[in-house]
C-alpha cells in the first residue's frame, strides 16, 4: 500500500455524485492532510484516519461508501505500522 493507491481510492469517493457533499468534502480534506509534505508521515496518516473514521459514522453515508472508507482506514493503519517500524 502506498499513498498513490489510497489517493486513487479517495478520488473515487470524492467523484461519486451519490455520496453527500459533506462526505465528499471531508474525503478531500483527508486527502489533503495525507499529501501535506510539510508534516511528518505519522501525523499525515493519523490526521487522515481521524477524518475518515469520523465520517464513517455519519448516518447519511451510503453503505458501500462506508465499506470503502473502512478499507482505506485499514490500509492507512498498515502504512502507519510500517512507518513506525521503519523509524525504529
Amino acid at each position: 500500500m502506498d499513498v498513490e493507491t489510497i489517493n486513487k481510492l479517495l478520488d473515487q469517493i470524492k467523484d461519486d455524485r451519490t455520496v453527500p457533499r459533506n462526505i465528499r468534502s471531508s474525503v478531500e480534506e483527508a486527502k489533503n492532510y495525507l499529501n501535506d509534505e510539510t508534516k511528518d508521515m505519522a501525523v499525515r496518516i493519523n490526521s487522515a484516519i481521524s477524518i475518515l473514521d469520523e465520517i464513517s459514522n455519519d448516518s447519511n453515508i451510503p453503505l458501500y461508501t462506508r465499506t470503502e472508507i473502512w478499507n482505506i482506514v485499514s490500509m492507512l493503519e498498515v502504512m502507519n505500522e510500517k512507518n513506525k517500524e521503519k523509524e525504529q
